[in-house]
């Protein structure tokens, strides 16, 4: 690559034109980090710069702790390029992005069984993200809650939302945000979803509405929705309450309608009153874009929807954000209109036996026990039969070496003790990906095993003394940890600033 600046003259600090960015100085010049620099530079210089520094990420195709989109096909790729500078909120500007939207809407309603006639609209509206999705369904329960509370005189500054500890950050955000008491129904080993019959034990006169979960983050399991619609019909009869439920579709609404038709978790059922989806996840769109759908006009207070006329003609609002571009949405529709239902059921079914592909290799290891479930999103989740030689920390950290993004945590209270790894199918990972996965794991099961063993030979390299004069050995592997600890606290303690 060429750096194109001309020499000025005799004394010009000006680069050659013939001069290669690696020949010039900008590769010898601090990069800016916390002022804007006083000069400009060259836009290839800048270009070649920033991208040198990205080769440093990880490969996002090989992040399987993520569920969102990392491939698009090219034409999708050209659309996206080609409105990447439509501003969504124009929206007499844009008649026809907007337009798309509520294509979109419409044809997501459909898909979740809304009660609405073909020539009918639906109610929703396009998100950055599932996290606003939530947002604004968690704002439409309490507002008819506090509306219902007033029409009643009662008090209405204690609303509380009930949920599995399971739930994605963003619920907490909602409750925390938006001063909702959130009331979480703790896991337990072997069941890491929410317990329908505890949540529904939980609810009161306050609860704005039970969140239910198609697809958990932790497990990918689906949450049984009809069960807990049966219970809290039974509850609001016998006390007279209106508890609705939201489902947080976010990583299952785009598999459940293609893989499992039969399964009622949507409108069907009556008490579901609004649903979030991702499109930026098994909705095969680049992040980020959600989607929120209510099942009727009435569920959706009007009092919360803006209406503006300062960018042209009418146009009513209903999101946390004001700006957005335009290219996701657009891609949501090209996935919908190109794949239709055909492609996207092809797809999930792909990603589906990848999975069981990835089960059966992970389980002959003969290390690991699976915790997902073969229903549910196309992830494995699998622990450590036995963690005393090392950890899923440990795998994780070394899964690095060969590119790949394994994600390592812990389940939420009262499961804390139970320690997973986790991988998530996305459309783009193949049979021979899983397959080359599983044989890196496998090395460095040897690996791990062997220093393992070797540390328990030298045990006796070091000695601890305790209190009470009892001296305790520790082996090599230890140590190693101890450093490690030592040296990652100090790091820590550097760090400033939200995370």
């Amino acid at each position: 690559m060429v750096v194109s600046v001309a020499a000025t003259g005799p004394g010009t600090d000006a680069e050659p034109v013939s001069s290669t960015f690696f020949a010039s100085r900008y590769v010898r010049d601090p990069l800016p980090r916390y002022r804007m620099p006083d000069r400009s530079i060259p836009r290839e210089a800048a270009y070649q710069i920033i991208n040198d520094e990205l080769m440093l990420d990880g490969n996002p195709r090989l992040n399987l702790a993520s569920f969102v989109t990392t491939w698009m096909e090219p034409e999708c790729d050209k659309l996206i390029m080609g409105s990447i500078n439509k501003n969504y909120v124009d929206m007499d500007e844009y008649p026809v992005t907007t337009e798309l939207q509520n294509r979109c809407v419409n044809m997501i309603a459909h898909l979740f069984n809304a009660p609405i006639k073909e020539d009918e609209t639906a109610i929703g509206v396009g998100t950055v993200g599932s996290s606003e999705a939530i947002m604004l369904a968690g704002l439409a329960f309490k507002r008819k809650w506090q509306n219902r509370r007033k029409e009643q005189g009662k008090p209405c500054d204690k609303p509380n939302i009930v949920t599995g500890a399971n739930v994605q950050v963003c619920w907490e955000k909602f409750a925390r945000y938006f001063e909702v008491e959130l009331k979480e129904v703790k896991l337990s080993e072997g069941y890491y979803v929410m317990d329908p019959v505890k949540a529904v034990e939980m609810v009161d006169e306050n609860t704005i509405c039970v969140a239910a979960i198609l697809g958990s983050t932790l497990t990918g399991e689906f949450e049984d929705v009809k069960l807990l619609n049966d219970l809290l019909t039974e509850k609001n009869k016998e006390t007279g309450w209106d508890v609705p439920i939201h489902v947080d579709a976010a990583s299952g609404g785009f598999i459940a309608p293609f893989l499992y038709p039969e399964l009622e978790w949507d409108f069907r059922l009556p008490l579901v009153k609004s649903i979030n989806v991702s499109g930026h996840k098994y909705g095969l769109v680049y992040a980020g874009v959600g989607w929120v759908i209510w099942r009727s006009k009435k569920d959706l207070p009007e009092e919360l929807i803006f209406h503006i006329n300062y960018l042209g003609t009418d146009q009513p609002t209903f999101t946390l954000n004001f700006s957005k571009g335009s290219s996701q949405i657009i891609a949501q529709y090209y996935q919908l209109i190109r794949l239709g239902f055909e492609g996207y059921k092809n797809i999930m079914e792909n990603c589906k036996e990848n999975a069981a592909i990835l089960r059966e290799g992970v389980t002959a290891t003969g290390w690991f026990e699976i915790l997902s479930k073969e229903t549910g999103v196309p992830l494995v989740a699998f622990s450590l039969k036995d963690s005393s030689r090392f950890t899923v920390f440990d795998i994780s950290e070394n899964l690095r070496r060969f590119g790949w993004i394994v994600p390592a945590y812990t389940m939420p209270a009262d499961a804390e003790h139970v320690a997973v790894l986790r991988v998530v199918i996305r459309e783009d990972f193949s049979r021979s990906l899983s397959e080359r996965l599983v044989n890196d794991i496998l090395k460095i099961l040897r690996e791990l095993d062997a220093r393992a063993t070797h540390a328990v030979r030298v045990s006796s390299a070091t000695a601890a003394q305790s209190d009470d004069g009892v001296v305790s050995k520790k082996s090599v592997l230890e140590i190693e940890r101890d450093v490690v600890a030592h040296w990652m606290n100090a790091v820590n303690k550097k760090k400033t600033g939200p995370c």
